[in-house]
């Protein structure tokens, strides 16, 4: 099943890909959010042209398992995306992953605007990668870091 992780961004949204049966996750693109209809055909274009199957949508909580104000804006546009391409979306813990994608960014002695033009899409390879890692099943509540 070739599956898309989504880091959603209200401006950016950060777009990776796997084959669940490889289970290796690679940054696709950044996609720079144009209004409605040019996201839908956006969308329905990435569906086709990368035969996915299903879409995992990283969810921003906080470190004791709440989510944000930006998890209610993520759920709705995966309610959305849904809606936009008829396949399932799951949610997915993404705690730290742009502080992640950051880190490996800065190592990699990049510009700003080098690292901005890849941290999204390295956020959601990293999201991605975590959710094959865990069986690939997504999560309705991430909990708390205990």
């Amino acid at each position: 099943m070739r599956i898309a992780g989504i880091d959603y961004g209200r401006v950016r949204i950060g777009i990776a890909v796997a084959e669940s049966s490889i289970g290796i996750a690679h940054p696709l693109a950044n996609y720079k959010r144009s209004g409605a209809e040019a996201d839908k055909r956006y969308f329905r274009k990435l569906v086709e042209d990368e035969a996915i199957e299903l879409f995992v949508v990283g969810l921003p909580v906080h470190l004791d398992g709440r989510e944000s104000e930006l998890s209610a804006e993520a759920r709705a546009y995966g309610l959305w995306l849904e809606e936009t391409t008829g396949l399932e979306v799951e949610f997915f813990d993404e705690r730290f992953t742009t502080a992640e994608a950051e880190a490996i960014l800065e190592a990699a002695d990049l510009t700003s605007k080098q690292r901005k033009a890849r941290r999204d899409q390295l956020a959601a390879q990293i999201m991605l990668t975590a959710y094959l890692e865990a069986g690939g099943h997504g999560e309705d509540g991430p909990g708390g870091i205990e």
